[in-house]
């Protein structure tokens, strides 16, 4: 050998920990029966927390569903017996409890729980379609379950079998004669495995139940919960509830939907069976006004919220069609059109029943079948050509505001490439702005409203000369507890901060402000004022001169709209609402009264009139102190130690706040 093939092995590292420094064949563990799923539960259900501990409920559910949509059930039942005990029953053909022709003496009833890999679902000869793959999801059930009982109705005989944490207690007992048919499962989760803390929610459980009735329409699925187990009367879930949609995603998509408007007056449904026998694929498509939108879909029922090659198949099925159609109605514009523009803004349902899915992982949250894609595409755009031609009104109302879209886009791109390639720092505002025409600061205003449905109802309420319009979602950061991190990587602020060009902290300046007057407009309820006390909180922080300088209003739209006899009157709250029946209203008997769910119920011409035209309206300035008061000085400290007791990070300041005031909170109808 040369010094070069010379090898060095590293000297010998003494044991530690008592360690013991053999390792040999008795070292190999072999893990047999349910003892691997006990071990390593994450690989089965993705962990032991909440998730994982309803999806236990969703594998049990998912085997009774199997039959139905095979064709051999009708009905489901699902129990909360309590907060850590479920019962599922179907009314199907029952697990066969025969002996099992490899295991002699052993019932294939106790195979299918205890053996990994064991089922009806391998081949196409007992299900055509079916959500279990692998033929693991009971047996994972029973292994991770303190006690599992199984009922058989089969044969007009019932078969019973009883388990302790996957291990039988007994063979399977017939228990004598019966008229019903199908299986039933119990099962109580392991405090072992999920913690002694564990428990099932109704509400969770509920939503579970009823996406299921949705995404078959030949199935009931019969809801029922033990009373004690509800949140109180505030609590929506219901204690019985039979379940059964005809209408199937229509009718799951319009009850998501609710009373939102929808950019088209009906909705893209259908229902249609694939290419070569390979399933079926169902949808629900809806683009709302508020382009809030959401996609939720499934595979043989079970939810896919990764996604996957049938969302792909539904969002390229959509963008062809659209393209397609444009193309056919002379708007070339369409060509601008990708899958973000058409997507993201849409409420879509996608339910696909595949022979041979395959999943991403045990848990199946992603489907990955490259055939899936062509397959969606092909029958879905089909479908949409007919659609979009059956409406040439409500499809270019569609397709021009996907097309506005699309061009933002494009904008928004463009200015960030000439940004990145010249040294000159150019204006840019946030895509979500509807500015106003005066460049010039004076006499212009900018409306910050909670929401893209109340910024739609302002921006058609507005004076387009001097008024601009911000929408912003939900709340915003509370940058009174927040690191200066968080407040920096806030996609609110920074759009905020960019509509008005004035810097924030330390880079504030007053003379770049791009608005006279910044309003906060926010509903006229306890949410809004929420949302108005974290924006005052974030000026008085980040922008104190903004403050100081007399420019951040708050405006006063009503909440109540009274009317009788032609009159029409509207009230800030329920106070005013109270004074204007006694006196504008007086010895009426007959006034309507409707209350304003938010500035987005509003219809534009009342939101103009109550709150933003200047003839009309009332605002509030927002000051710290006046140079006139005796110690505005005092006054800030003052107002600091407000800021912070009720906003900062010590939640401790905040109850006790709230203890010192509770005694003079009233009833405001009192």
């Amino acid at each position: 050998m040369t010094p070069s093939d010379t090898f060095l092995l590293p000297p010998a590292v003494p044991s530690s920990r008592g360690k013991s420094d053999s390792y040999s064949a008795h070292d190999i563990e072999v893990l047999e029966g349910l003892e691997p799923v006990r071990r390593r539960p994450g690989m089965y259900i993705g962990g032991t927390d909440e998730a994982a501990l309803h999806h236990l409920v969703a594998e049990v559910l998912d085997n009774a569903m199997d039959e139905a949509v095979a064709g051999y059930a009708s009905r489901i039942e699902m129990v909360l017996n309590s907060a850590t005990s479920v019962t599922v029953h179907d009314n199907g053909r029952g697990i066969p409890v025969d002996p099992h022709p490899k295991f002699p003496g052993i019932s294939a009833l106790q195979i299918i729980l205890t053996t990994l890999h064991s089922g009806g679902k391998f081949s196409n000869k007992v299900y055509e379609t079916a959500g279990g793959l692998h033929g693991v999801g009971v047996s994972v059930v029973n292994a991770l379950a303190e006690t599992l009982v199984v009922e058989v109705a089969r044969d007009k005989r019932l078969h019973v079998q009883t388990y302790h944490r996957g291990v039988p207690e007994g063979p399977v007992k017939a228990s004598g004669a019966t008229s019903r048919r199908g299986t039933s499962v119990t099962f109580s989760p392991d405090p072992q495995i999920f913690g002694t803390k564990a428990r099932f929610k109704p509400a969770t459980l509920f939503r579970l139940a009823r996406s299921k009735a949705y995404l078959f329409r030949g199935v009931t699925i019969r809801w029922t919960c033990d009373p004690a187990l509800l949140n109180g009367a505030d609590d929506p879930t219901p204690t019985e509830a039979e379940l059964h949609f005809p209408g199937g995603l229509s009718d799951y998509l319009a009850s998501a939907l609710g009373e939102r408007a929808t950019l088209t007056p009906t909705l893209f449904t259908g229902l249609a069976d694939l290419p070569e026998g390979q399933g079926r694929v169902e949808w629900a498509v809806a683009w709302p006004e508020d382009s809030e939108g959401f996609c939720h879909s499934y595979c043989n029922t079970v939810p896919t919220p990764q996604g996957g090659t049938h969302e792909s198949g539904l969002r390229s099925a959509l963008v062809r069609g659209l393209r397609g159609y444009g193309e056919m109605t002379g708007n070339r514009r369409a060509g601008v059109l990708a899958g973000e523009d058409v997507f993201s803004g849409a409420s879509a349902l996608l339910s696909l029943f595949l022979r041979e899915p395959q999943f991403q992982g045990q848990t199946k949250e992603r489907l990955s079948n490259a055939e899936a894609l062509r397959l969606v595409d092909q029958v879905v755009k089909d479908h949409l050509d007919h659609w979009l031609a059956a409406d040439p009104a409500g499809s270019s109302v569609l397709l021009e505001r996907l097309i506005l879209r699309a061009e933002e886009r494009l904008r928004l791109s463009q200015a960030r490439d000439m940004a990145r390639k010249t040294a000159t720092r150019r204006l840019r505002l946030p895509g979500k702005l509807a500015d106003c025409a005066r460049t010039a600061p004076e006499g212009t205003e900018i409306f910050l409203v909670e929401g893209d449905s109340a910024g739609g109802s302002a921006k058609q309420a507005r004076d387009r000369e001097t008024q601009a319009i911000l929408p912003l979602r939900g709340k915003i950061l509370n940058v009174a507890s927040a690191s200066v991190e968080k407040l920096r990587a806030n996609q609110e602020i920074a759009d905020l901060t960019q509509a008005l060009g004035c810097g924030l902290g330390s880079a504030f300046d007053g003379a770049k402000l791009r608005y006279e007057r910044v309003i906060i407009m926010t509903d006229a309820d306890v949410d809004g004022a929420h949302i108005a006390s974290l924006l005052m909180t974030f000026f008085y922080r980040e922008m104190p001169g903004l403050v100081d300088s007399g420019h951040l209003y708050l405006a006063q739209p009503p909440l109540y709209r009274l009317s009788s006899k032609g009159q029409t009157l509207y009230a800030r709250d329920e106070a005013h609402r109270d004074r204007l029946l006694e006196t504008a209203f007086k010895g009426n008997s007959k006034v309507e009264i409707s209350r304003f769910k938010g500035l987005g119920e509003m219809m534009p011409a009342q939101l103009r009139e109550t709150t933003m035209a200047t003839a009309s309206r009332s605002l509030l300035r927002v000051r710290v102190a006046l140079p006139d008061e005796p110690n505005p000085a005092e006054e800030r400290r003052t107002t600091e130690a407000l800021v912070e007791s009720l906003m900062g990070r010590k939640a401790e300041a905040r109850f006790r706040f709230i203890q010192d005031n509770a005694p003079y909170v009233k009833d405001v109808d009192a």
